[in-house]
């Protein structure tokens, strides 16, 4: 399957969900089973797997060469480019790191960057493409595969996800995920689809830019403050004859389970397969520990270790980390604390009762 034929599978999901008038079609997207893609937690695995690689050579030539092929993945995985535009790219030209845009393929299209990466850009492109000239990633398309499947390897990731197709799918999706309109995620990926954007409303440029700057800054806000979330895809649903049970699956394996009521399930459209995040507040996360899991109602035990721990005079805050790298922070009295001697690298189970979880699609 050609990679604009999956986009145009993508699309036509999205508009199927807007002209069953489904709430938040964006949202709560069901991507077709043969379309591949990765969720942003594995896009988030996948990056880290990069930038691990690209810091370990001592050599000055081959960490420059990574710090290229790490440019070529992020570029690719921000801004949903094609493989043959990224290559092309005449940073000096083409990539403005102190906007934080890039113009890509021809004629030019503008894309905004995310924040965090266009902090970055300056510095990497400093070191890793002085002295390569003009066109610094014009290397061959098959190379970049590899390289792009070798790193999918060491997070246990499948290849085919890896690649560069797979890639922009991904960007696409999320985007879509995120509320952006169809054809704005269109423009941004250089993909025009006449008979469905004919549909929505046109966007201005200026429009453009406010909404994906938004998208972007909301993204960011997520990834940095992402304690006492759980991102995934709803594995189960169990449904009663007032409320129903949704397990959400995240890439780690850790399932956590929300009673919701009926209502809510059918407003959501939540159904095994759909995207969401399932998210407890502080005060309602319970800390015990003890060498054995707990026995408890709580419906969602977890084991972890205490990362930071801030006493008050009255309440104290604790973050603890589970296996997987999720901090939920819980809020507790201060005398609680001292009872139970919770300090940094304490092991401890985290409970979080079922009706305390709310679920998310947007």
């Amino acid at each position: 399957m050609r990679q604009d034929d999956s986009l145009e599978r993508i699309w036509e999901a999205l508009a199927e969900n807007v002209s069953e008038r489904r709430h938040n079609p964006a949202g709560m997207l069901s991507i077709p089973d043969d379309v591949k893609y990765l969720d942003t937690v594995e896009l988030a695995r996948l990056e880290e797997a990069f930038r691990l690689w690209a810091a370990r050579p001592a050599r000055g030539d081959v960490r420059r060469s990574r710090l290229r092929m790490l440019l070529v993945f992020l570029l690719i995985r921000h801004t949903g480019a094609r493989l043959g535009e990224v290559l092309a790219l005449a940073p000096a030209r083409d990539i403005d790191a102190a906007r934080g845009v890039a113009y890509l393929g021809e004629p030019p299209r503008e894309v905004q960057l995310p924040p965090d990466l266009a902090a970055q850009l300056s510095d990497l492109l400093d070191e890793a493409v002085a002295g390569e000239g003009e066109h610094p990633f014009a290397v061959d398309q098959a190379h970049v595969r590899r390289k792009f499947y070798e790193r999918a390897h060491e997070c246990d990731l499948a290849p085919d996800l890896a690649n560069p197709s797979a890639l922009r799918r991904s960007r696409a999706i999320e985007l879509l995920r995120s509320g952006l309109p169809l054809p704005v995620v269109q423009r941004l990926l250089g993909h025009s689809t006449a008979s469905l954007t004919a549909a929505y409303i046109d966007v201005s440029h200026e429009d453009m830019q406010r909404m994906v700057g938004h998208a972007l800054d909301r993204e960011q806000r997520r990834r940095t403050s992402a304690r006492n979330a759980f991102y995934g895809r709803i594995a189960a649903v169990v449904r009663g004859d007032v409320q129903s049970v949704v397990s959400v699956q995240t890439p780690s394996g850790i399932r956590v389970a929300s009673v919701i009521t009926n209502d809510s399930l059918d407003n959501l459209g939540l159904r095994p397969g759909v995207f969401a995040a399932a998210e407890v507040k502080a005060p309602w996360v319970v800390l015990t520990v003890g060498s054995e899991a707990p026995s408890s109602t709580a419906g969602n035990v977890y084991p972890a270790t205490i990362v930071k721990v801030v006493v008050g005079a009255a309440t104290a805050e604790a973050v603890a980390r589970l296996e997987d790298g999720t901090e939920i922070c819980s809020v507790l009295t201060a005398d609680r604390v001292r009872a139970l001697d919770l300090s940094v690298g304490t092991p401890v189970w985290v409970l979080i009762n079922v009706f305390s979880v709310i679920l998310n699609v947007s």
